[in-house]
């Protein structure tokens, strides 16, 4: 692929898409103007709301016979007038006159019902009441808007006062009417005010300690500093804002670059031209990209600004560098997106059988986002794997400063594969000219996985394979959880890898020696696996974790895993579930099937690339590192002697080791492993020379091994 080429195309595409009048709009023009609007729009009209309700003075209905002070105290501040002509049937006034009706009993609370809190003027102030004809009189006069409340005092209060005991008060209100809403708080207010005078009262006629009717008193202070408070209403729709928002940059540029070019004609004219379909669909994804990015940053921008100045300072604090962070996390999205709207509008004859395609695909993709307004759903190792939602929990995550490393880790390693899949179907897509032109094709020879009788993967391929196998062992991990480590290990390197590389190899009749290399390995290949297997520990343990320390729960955890939950089991054990096994299995998919398939792209591309995926499948960044430098060497191995088990007993040797000193103490504070979470500097230099001995055998390797045609 010529760079100078895709440069040319995308400068192209990005000059066309921008003198496109509605791109400009939903990029720029729209998020500057949508959101100053919609924000201000519903501010002004909730708080003209709120001050026309604060405004009205509350008509209310006092029904029974009330003590001394009480009217006035309802009515001392004016916001309350009594209704002395909302009365109820006769049957009802002479009942509560006579003392023949009684505050009916209600059930109590459940154990997980708590009174107040947030919503507590949603809903009703107790538990639900059963039906009267005093409930029945108050909802009549309520709802018929003839009262905004109903305060009924029962026939008790007066003699319970007297005796210095609690009378019985109801209050009924409409929780659909927000006048009604406000006539509540400001009864109970008043009401409060009262009892507050009445029980101060009583404690100097009875000559007790002021606060003895209190009891406790309780008070509720709020932990979370003011970020964080702000953190949490912004990440409830900012998320969804700016995903939505961004799937609709990239919306209509993919269509106009596809559907759009097929239409007006010049699809044909850029196939004709001396250019490859990988360059095309990497010129027109770019672009596409750029516009996405555009329109994200737009929105991030424009709804910063936003917020901060209509809303005031005490409600909303959030940095600028909080809302570049939220930018920064949408990038994988976006390349997730643009990547699934230009294969599927690839597909599209016309602009608007465009629309058509795109319009359920951009919903599908949106609508997750929306899980950021549900109270509960947090980003964790479930969403962590779940496209469009990992990032949007994420920028919520990271506004209440919540997110932790693995988990942003995990994210971002996950919608890089999405992102990296969806990429590879756009290329497939744009390589069949069959498509372009109008025409269909199977799903099969769309996406390459047609059956073939011997040969090797394709990079695409492998790449899949990669991020298919990466979710399936994931979550099934965390499914076997519970199962105990040897149980989940087992499980996972003969289910999760092993089993997945035999039925792809064989599913799609690949060539299983060539594949996975399975040939007789040179004595000097074994030779310098050994050495390599042995050495490679400790260079990592002694350098670079000196250099990047990992935190003291991760070295416990991975303890832990070495002695398999510090169950008492034999060595040998410990060396097959632990060295054996996964060096088998994992060398099998990752040396054999995932490097063969990365040959073509040549020697250091295809060594880094295998050993990255490697240390990304272990879903840890603090053993991103270590890990990538002995996929590095492993793969080395296998490129050099064209041999798969001189990779495997390189592992074994490696994951046995370590478990060996973990399993003994004395032996490792023998060698000075025990000391410390890395080791010493003279088994560490002594380890280099070891691994520079064994890179040095492989140079006496016979040449042409690793030549894949010649195995």
């Amino acid at each position: 692929m010529r760079p100078r080429v895709v440069l040319e195309i995308v400068r192209k595409e990005l000059t066309e898409t921008l003198r496109d009048r509605r791109t400009l709009m939903l990029m720029i023009a729209l998020p500057v103007l949508i959101y100053p609007l919609l924000m201000i729009g519903f501010s002004k009209l909730q708080v003209s709301q709120l001050e026309a309700t604060a405004e009205r003075t509350s008509r209310i209905a006092v029904w029974g016979a009330a003590p001394d002070g009480l009217r006035e105290a309802i009515v001392g501040d004016g916001k309350i007038a009594i209704d002395g002509g909302i009365r109820p049937s006769d049957a009802v006034k002479n009942g509560l006159e006579q003392g023949t009706l009684t505050r009916p009993e209600v059930a109590p609370r459940s154990a997980g019902a708590r009174p107040g809190g947030q919503g507590a003027r949603q809903a009703a102030a107790g538990p639900p009441e059963p039906d009267n004809p005093v409930l029945e009189a108050a909802r009549a006069a309520v709802v018929e808007r003839r009262a905004d409340a109903v305060l009924v005092l029962w026939p008790d209060v007066g003699p319970a006062l007297a005796a210095a005991g609690a009378g019985s008060v109801s209050i009924y209100f409409d929780s659909v009417r927000e006048d009604s809403l406000e006539a509540q708080s400001r009864l109970e207010s008043a009401l409060g005010a009262y009892r507050a005078g009445l029980v101060a009262e009583r404690e100097r006629a009875h000559g007790l300690v002021r606060g003895f009717a209190l009891g406790l008193d309780v008070r509720a202070t709020n932990v979370a500093r003011e970020a964080r408070r702000s953190g949490q209403i912004l990440g409830l729709f900012l998320p969804f804002l700016l995903v939505t928002m961004s799937l609709l940059g990239g919306f209509y540029p993919a269509i106009d670059l596809t559907a759009g070019e097929k239409e007006r004609g010049t699809m044909q004219t850029l196939l004709c031209a001396p250019v490859s379909p990988l360059e095309i669909v990497a010129g027109k994804y770019l672009a596409v990209w750029v516009t996405s990015l555009i329109a994200a940053f737009a929105n991030v921008v424009s709804l910063g600004i936003t917020v901060m100045r209509i809303l005031p300072g005490d409600a909303i604090s959030v940095s600028p560098s909080t809302l570049l962070l939220a930018f920064a996390m949408l990038l994988p999205v976006t390349l997730f997106i643009t990547a699934v709207f230009l294969a599927v509008a690839a597909f599209a004859k016309d602009f608007k059988d465009g629309q058509n395609f795109l319009t359920p695909v951009y919903m599908l993709l949106a609508m997750p986002a929306g899980v950021t307004m549900l109270r509960g759903i947090e980003l964790n190792a479930w969403t962590a794997f779940v496209p469009v939602v990992n990032i949007a929990l994420l920028i919520k995550a990271l506004l209440i400063s919540e997110a932790a490393p693995d988990l942003i880790f995990l994210s971002l390693l996950s919608s890089t594969a999405y992102a990296a899949m969806a990429v590879m179907l756009a290329a497939r897509v744009f390589a069949r000219e069959q498509v372009l032109l109008g025409g269909r094709d199977s799903l099969r020879a769309l996406l390459g996985f047609e059956r073939q009788t011997g040969g090797t993967p394709s990079p695409a391929f492998a790449l899949t394979a990669f991020a298919l196998v990466l979710v399936l062992a994931f979550y099934g991990s965390l499914l076997l959880q519970s199962a105990g480590t040897m149980a989940t290990l087992l499980v996972t390197e003969f289910g999760f890898f092993l089993a997945p590389t035999l039925l792809l190899v064989v599913g799609f009749g690949f060539s299983l020696t060539r594949t996975l290399s399975l040939r007789r390995p040179p004595l000097a290949g074994l030779v310098a696996a050994i050495l390599i297997g042995s050495s490679a520990w400790a260079v990592v343990a002694g350098g670079l974790l000196r250099l990047l320390p990992p935190p003291e729960s991760l070295v416990r955890a991975l303890e832990q895993l070495l002695l398999l939950d510090g169950a008492p089991a034999p060595l040998w054990l410990v060396w097959l579930v632990i060295g054996v096994i996964p060096a088998m299995s994992e060398e099998l998919f990752f040396r054999g099937l995932v490097l063969s398939g990365l040959r073509r792209l040549g020697m250091w591309p295809a060594l880094l690339t295998c050993a990255l995926l490697f240390a990304l499948a272990h879903s840890s960044v603090y053993r991103l590192i270590p890990t990538f430098f002995i996929g590095v060497l492993l793969s080395w191995l296998v490129w050099k002697t064209g041999s798969i088990w001189t990779s495997i007993l390189a592992h074994a040797l490696n994951n046995g080791i370590a478990a060996t000193l973990v399993y003994s103490k004395p032996l490792a504070a023998a060698i000075g492993a025990g000391t410390h979470a890395y080791l010493g500097w003279k088994p560490t230099l002594a380890a280099v020379v070891v691994l520079a001995a064994g890179l040095l055998v492989l140079r006496y390797v016979p040449p042409g091994v690793a030549d894949p045609e010649k195995q």
